[in-house]
């Protein structure tokens, strides 16, 4: 596997570094050069960092995988980094299917000291339904340009209502509901059996966020764990999945090295 590191100028602030999983399909840059700004930020403030690219994506040689499938992947990046001078733990920073990975895979390392999961992945047919009914269709009837459409002869009520009543089997088809080996389960597990600090950062006009939301209220065995004392959770109300603007992504690096600060203060 390629991966790159980030070094502060002066050298390392703490005794841990931060391993930033990259969620796919993408690789250790990110979207509009997310994870380069997020590392350098990083370095700025004192951190040590590693962005790197799962085995069959980016740079890195090998079969592709699914998010499913990066165990090794991930024990081999926070070893190496575990190795680094001067490192005696470390932080794992994942998005979307990255935080999904961090939860199942790098909680049960002894390693791992903290977790930062940013609008994590815990897609099926149910939570997209529910997430599509609460926080889609409710927001269209909200919207000028629906009833434009709607009164312009323009939109399709048809094909509008079909897809809403799929959307309403789905949500209440409880058969489909994850089982306990689904990775939504293992990731539960992951949260529950973690002791160190999670940073929980949420995008506000985000399906995947509302979706993990809608998830995380309705599943057994995830009741209690985002009210941990160990959980911190911060939102940014208009921020899309990958935080695409300039200030999305500064709030999110801010977000970031206060929690790491905080950790760091706690430790001491």
């Amino acid at each position: 596997m390629l991966g790159i590191v980030c070094e502060p100028a002066m050298g390392p602030v703490v005794p841990y570094a931060v391993l930033i999983v990259v969620g796919g399909p993408q690789y250790r840059i990110g979207s509009h050069r997310q994870f380069v700004r997020l590392a350098r930020r990083l370095a700025a403030a004192g951190y040590i960092s590693l962005r790197f690219d799962y085995r069959g994506m980016g740079d890195s040689e090998g079969v592709a995988r699914t998010f499913e499938s990066v165990s090794g992947d991930t024990e081999a990046a926070i070893a190496f980094l575990r190795g680094y001078p001067g490192v005696r733990s470390v932080v794992v920073w994942g998005l979307c299917d990255a935080a999904s990975a961090a939860l199942m895979f790098c909680s049960q390392n002894r390693q791992v000291s903290g977790l930062v999961l940013v609008n994590p992945w815990v897609r099926s047919a149910t939570t997209l339904a529910t997430a599509r009914l609460k926080h889609y269709y409710g927001q269209r009837l909200l919207e000028a340009d629906f009833w434009r459409r709607l009164l312009s002869a323009r939109f399709d009520w048809r094909a509008s209502l079909r897809g809403l009543g799929e959307a309403v089997e789905a949500a209440l088809d409880r058969s489909r509901q994850p089982s306990d080996d689904a990775f939504q389960s293992k990731m539960a597990a992951g949260w529950r059996s973690f002791r160190g600090p999670i940073l929980l950062v949420l995008s506000g006009r985000d399906l995947t966020a509302k979706e993990f939301l809608e998830h995380a209220a309705a599943d057994p065995r995830w009741q209690g764990l985002l009210a941990r004392p160990n959980v911190s959770r911060v939102e940014l109300p208009l921020a899309d999945h990958t935080f695409s603007r300039g200030t999305w992504q500064t709030w999110l690096e801010e977000r970031t090295l206060e929690w790491l600060d905080d950790m760091a203060t706690r430790r001491e």
